[in-house]
């Protein structure tokens, strides 16, 4: 097996809504990931941020970081004033190892927008494309020197959604801009996981390997819920537990010899889906489908 797989520590505590697992210790995440099957893990919101402690507290789990969430703001700032606020999260990154950031431009309120509609998230307009590009792929130029790549992440309630956002994103920008693919968010969006998957998986960098129940994605999307509705109600779950084709996913990064890492990254309601239960299942669906896709 040439690729690893993490896990997010969303399964236990949800960094957006304290009620979800925010009574979780740290250490219960972390030795229930290593008891799952897991190789590395990403940052969460516990987390220490001094390096010399993550390292010790990592290791003696026996767990790589692989990388980390990123609210960016680059819409709103320029390229300078962005580099600035991520640099001390890159830090963090680049001591520990992790070769990648995970980047979200949360720009006009992701996270003030979470219990919106989905249907009200914020939209870049046609003539914004091109300079966003140029300036996405500078940052990403200058987090490549500091020794942190950018690993963009697609995620419902940005400006960058739907899978034709990804693919116009694409083609804005130059190939320092990494793509982090993430199945559940392009299922959620109305979108074709494994098309997208297969369209871009020579700029696939990072992968988020969440599944979906379609009968809450329907719901969704009929009754135009909020991202976190949608979360409560169970639109998430970890692969081979829902209806995304991994397999042929799979295939797809074999075809370009992907060795990146494969990261569950399923939030639901540790109240109502066991996060030890969940993640081991998940490790378990997910190693058996590497095995047969030859990755």
């Amino acid at each position: 097996m040439f690729v690893k797989i993490a896990i997010n520590p969303i399964t236990w505590t949800n960094d957006d809504v304290p009620d979800l697992g925010g009574d979780t210790p740290l250490e219960q995440c972390l030795s229930e990931m290593r008891q799952a099957g897991y190789a590395g893990t990403e940052l969460g919101g516990k987390y220490p941020r001094e390096s010399g402690v993550l390292k010790g507290v990592l290791a003696a789990h026996q767990l790589q970081l692989v990388g980390g969430w990123w609210d960016g703001r680059l819409y709103e700032r320029d390229v300078e004033a962005e580099f600035d606020a991520i640099l001390g999260h890159l830090t963090l990154l680049r001591d520990l190892g992790a070769k990648y950031a995970v980047y979200a431009d949360t720009s006009m309120g992701r996270h003030d927008g979470i219990w919106q509609p989905i249907s009200k998230r914020p939209r870049l307009r046609d003539e914004e494309w091109k300079g966003y590009g140029r300036k996405l792929t500078e940052l990403a130029e200058r987090m490549a020197e500091f020794g942190v790549g950018l690993a963009y992440h697609h995620h419902m309630g940005t400006i960058v959604e739907t899978d034709g956002e990804v693919d116009r994103l694409m083609s804005v920008t130059g190939d320092s801009v990494g793509l982090l693919f993430d199945s559940g968010h392009s299922a959620f969006s109305g979108g074709d996981p494994v098309g997208l998957c297969g369209r871009h998986a020579e700029r696939i960098v990072h992968v988020h390997c969440k599944d979906v129940r379609v009968d809450v994605l329907r719901k969704a999307r009929e009754k135009d819920l909020s991202f976190m509705d949608a979360v409560l109600e169970g639109i998430f779950t970890v692969p081979g537990d829902g209806s995304v084709d991994f397999p042929a996913i799979l295939k797809a990064l074999a075809k370009t010899n992907y060795s990146g890492w494969l990261v569950v990254e399923a939030e639901q309601d540790p109240k109502k889906a066991n996060p030890l239960t969940y993640a081991t299942m998940g490790h378990e669906n997910l190693a058996r489908m590497i095995a047969t896709a030859g990755l």
